[in-house]
């Protein structure tokens, strides 16, 4: 990389962390948290809860994709940053389940997935890309686990309520780091094409991608719903349950190491079929240990292939959506697959909250199962660029 890829890179990944870490900061005490709240005793309305915010953000990505192609980059930026500074404060100032939906749902709507990835493949080579798109992605994970460790004790002082200020700042600080660190976008030109959602929505090569994150981001927030009650289960307290996450974690970054190195021999098929079938894997086996009480080992091991696959996927996928899209829609493709992402998010919360309550936790892990099996099935063709030169 350049200096100035290298600065575009960390910059950006550096906002996706702070928008991402105040999102997981959240994720692994909600279901937990919330219970305590008018409304917290149904299952169903603590998944809607946790989910409403991927509806929301799906509803938003591709406007603000495309937005982003017609008015910059960095103002879409901005301007979802501050969005989801304000849904934070709402949140943080609920007192009910129901409050908390609607202050989600406004989080969600500050949806700048779409314009910071489009920004990182504007301001990089494509024989580097996926190395930004990487570093995006090994933020966000870094970010996860970070959120493993402080968030149980964080909310044992401050609360849920807590939490969510704190979101709110680090939004804040987000929006400083785009004015201040960020690299200034290519120049736009009034005669230069602009992107159509037309053009991108059912494009050959990249409606398999979409697909696939939606599937990957139901089926993690779905196993938000019921993992936590699993390490419970097996005797782990709240305040622990890091114990397990961040190992798991930190030692699925060895194996992505491992994997991407696969990728730059020209390995990139093989590298995405393997990481689908390890997700399907790891769901197979929840599906097999939920109903006989896993202990933490069984738990640890799962987690750690199911880190592994998550991170492969979550760091590859959108280089591909940016090097197989027209140069003209970058910003349109990268919204249509955020809004499949979203709409993931949407679905796992909902979707798992509803059959815990109706059916119990083995049928959360059938329907991920069923998913992550229709997925590489569906995306077993999926289309790749030639090798990359070294660079």
């Amino acid at each position: 990389m350049t200096p100035a890829e290298r600065r575009a890179s960390l910059s950006l990944a550096g906002i996706f962390a702070l928008r991402m870490l105040g999102l997981f900061l959240v994720l692994p005490v909600f279901a937990l948290e919330a219970a305590h709240l008018p409304g917290g005793d149904d299952p169903a309305l603590i998944g809607l809860a946790m989910g409403i915010y991927g509806l929301t953000q799906a509803v938003m990505q591709m406007p603000l994709g495309l937005a982003s192609d017609r008015l910059g980059r960095k103002k879409v930026i901005v301007l979802g940053l501050a969005v989801f500074a304000l849904g934070s404060m709402l949140a943080a100032l609920s007192g009910s389940v129901h409050m908390l939906v609607a202050a989600r749902a406004l989080q969600g709507a500050g949806a700048v997935s779409a314009a910071v990835t489009a920004l990182l493949a504007d301001l990089t080579r494509d024989e580097v890309r996926t190395k930004g798109m990487a570093l995006v992605g090994m933020s966000i994970a870094g970010m996860f686990a970070l959120s493993l460790v402080v968030a149980p004790p964080l909310a044992g002082v401050i609360g849920l309520s807590g939490l969510f200020w704190l979101t709110t700042a680090l939004a804040v600080i987000g929006i400083v780091t785009v004015l201040l660190a960020t690299p200034a976008e290519p120049a736009r030109h009034a005669d230069q094409p602009r992107g159509r959602l037309a053009e991108v929505w059912l494009h050959p090569n990249l409606w398999r991608l979409d697909l696939g994150v939606f599937v990957l981001h139901t089926v993690q927030m779905a196993m938000w719903g019921v993992v936590p009650g699993l390490l419970v289960q097996a005797g782990l307290a709240k305040a622990q349950h890091w114990h397990v996450y961040l190992p798991a974690v930190l030692a699925s970054f060895v194996m992505l190491g491992a994997l991407l190195a696969a990728e730059r021999r020209g390995q990139l098929r093989l590298v995405l079929r393997s990481g689908v079938a390890l997700l399907l894997l790891v769901q197979l086996a929840l599906l097999l240990a939920a109903p006989r009480a896993p202990g933490l080992w069984t738990l640890g091991l799962v987690m750690f292939f199911f880190f592994t696959a998550f991170n492969l996927l979550e760091a590859t996928q959108p280089s591909l959506i940016s090097r197989l899209a027209p140069a003209q829609a970058r910003g349109a493709a990268l919204g249509v697959y955020n809004t499949l992402q979203s709409l993931g998010l949407f679905a796992g919360g909902a979707l798992g909250g509803w059959l815990v309550k109706s059916f119990g936790p083995q049928a959360v892990f059938a329907a991920t199962s069923a998913l992550a099996a229709l997925w590489l099935a569906l995306g077993w063709a999926q289309a790749v660029p030639p090798p990359r030169p070294r660079p």
